[in-house]
């Protein structure tokens, strides 16, 4: 199991001890099938947060949550193998109690009705660089989040 942890050294006087602090990011599994959106994902992301996997099929997205017990699963709707809302509906039999948001191009209330009814959060792609941060830190404080439609 990888974690990710930084050292942040507090400033002290000559005569005082020095302390460390360890502050750990929150842990993301992401899954989308196309590979440049799992990299755009990363690049976004790992600045406030620890990508522990990135996958390219909602089956992929169930075991590496299970296996790497993150914080949040991000999951794109339409995927092969098992698609997101499958995946989240799994992740939730499995009792896992990682957040998940969805990322995606569907616009359809169908869809939005679905993937929320899974308590999920909910960022079109084409909202990604204005709503995806806002939409996980909103998931990992316990409140939902939905894009503009």
């Amino acid at each position: 199991m990888l974690y990710h942890t930084s050292f942040e050294m507090l400033a002290a006087s000559d005569d005082e001890d020095r302390s460390i602090t360890l502050t750990a990011k929150p842990r993301l599994v992401l899954a989308d099938d196309h590979t440049a959106i799992l990299k755009e994902l990363t690049r976004l992301l790992q600045h406030d947060f620890e990508v522990v996997a990135a996958v390219a099929d909602g089956d992929l997205a169930v075991s590496s949550a299970e296996e790497l017990k993150p914080d949040v699963v991000l999951l794109d709707i339409h995927m092969p193998r098992m698609g997101g809302i499958e995946a989240a509906q799994e992740l939730r039999r499995l009792e896992c109690s990682a957040k998940i948001v969805f990322l995606t191009i569907e616009r359809d209330p169908e869809y939005v009705s679905l993937a929320t009814a899974t308590g999920a959060s909910y960022v079109l792609k084409s909202r990604m660089h204005r709503d995806l941060l806002t939409a996980i830190k909103e998931a990992l404080a316990g409140r939902s989040f939905v894009s503009r439609i």
